[in-house]
């Protein structure tokens, strides 16, 4: 039989399933080169998955069956929808596999970010709340540890609403702290100088919208990546302004940055309170906010931990590594105790 919503039928057999796609064209690609798709699914949820035609049998337990049901179909409905599907996709999939659909709950198939260049959708739970948050609150926290999308799901979100015409600006910035007094000795003009610190931003940017575009639309001022001193002074009106690397901002700074916020503005602050680069002894102005503000309406935090990066699963156990040693809980040669 062949369900309308996915393309795909299945049938429960004892300890296997069944799942029958309708195009036999997209089997290769779901499947991926020397099915290495097949190979990651098995090994991330415990099942084993062979292909017989445009049917695909699962055995393994019959929850683990059920979530792989669930990754072949949100992965199939993407090449469905003319989206590829990489190792990231799949790993994604994985994840959300694991946490339960709630009633009323789109899923991740309906927290699609569009943008020109792509669709991006949440590939750990975490991001999925985040992904909610951005859309539906003025001002949003998204905290933790590098390589959990925290400022790329930014940008995104940012580029779509500017894309449907609900902001008229993108406005992104962080603080160089690394360059302080250091900053005078580098070659060329203060852009020049600036531009380093604010390279992550602009490769989320390019990520999203054509290189031609996004460069017509900073020189227009519809986008502008700017360093956190350039606010001061500002009222940011119908803007989407996103803070990255904010937890080196001070309490000062922050509370500046803050007060920029316009009308029909929104703005998404990110960083990772492990990763400090003030002066020792200084406060962050990200803790202090998320301190004073936690209590105010309008406002959401998200916390992402380690078992969110989407990055190389080796960024994975390298900030899981250090975050056990951090917490004392691995011997001098970097064992666990």
């Amino acid at each position: 039989m062949n369900a309308s919503s996915g393309g795909t039928g299945n049938k429960s057999d004892g300890d296997s399933l069944v799942i029958a796609f309708d195009d036999n064209r997209l089997l290769t690609e779901l499947f991926g080169e020397h099915d290495r798709n097949l190979a990651r699914i098995e090994e991330g949820l415990g099942v084993l998955a062979s292909s017989r035609g445009n049917k695909l049998v699962i055995t393994g337990k019959p929850k683990a069956r059920a979530q792989a049901d669930r990754v072949f179909r949100d992965l199939y409905q993407r090449l469905k929808s003319g989206l590829d599907v990489t190792a990231g996709e799949v790993d994604g999939a994985i994840r959300m596999s694991k946490v339960p659909v709630g009633e009323g709950d789109p899923g991740p198939a309906g927290r699609q970010i569009r943008t020109t260049k792509r669709a991006i959708g949440p590939r750990s739970p975490t991001q999925s709340t985040y992904i909610d948050a951005l859309m539906n609150n003025e001002l949003v926290f998204g905290v933790g540890p590098a390589g959990t999308g925290k400022t790329y799901l930014a940008v995104a979100v940012a580029v779509q609403m500017l894309l449907q015409k609900r902001v008229d600006r993108i406005i992104l910035s962080r603080p160089a702290v690394e360059a302080g007094e250091r900053l005078g000795f580098l070659p060329g003009d203060l852009k020049e100088k600036i531009d380093p610190y604010l390279r992550p931003l602009y490769d989320a940017l390019y990520d999203t919208l054509p290189g031609e575009q996004v460069v017509r639309e900073i020189e227009s001022g519809v986008i502008e990546v700017a360093p956190l001193a350039f606010m001061r002074g500002r009222t940011l009106a119908n803007s989407f302004v996103i803070l990255d690397e904010a937890q080196n901002t001070t309490p000062v700074q922050m509370k500046m940055f803050l007060t920029r916020l316009g009308e029909n503005s929104r703005m998404a602050i990110t960083g990772d309170p492990s990763q400090v680069d003030l002066p020792l002894g200084a406060k962050s102005g990200l803790r202090d906010a998320l301190e004073v503000l936690e209590n105010v309406p309008g406002m959401a935090t998200v916390r992402f931990t380690d078992a969110d990066v989407v990055r190389h699963p080796l960024v994975t156990r390298v900030v899981k590594a250090y975050n056990a040693r951090d917490r004392g809980l691995l011997d001098p040669r970097g064992s666990d105790e």
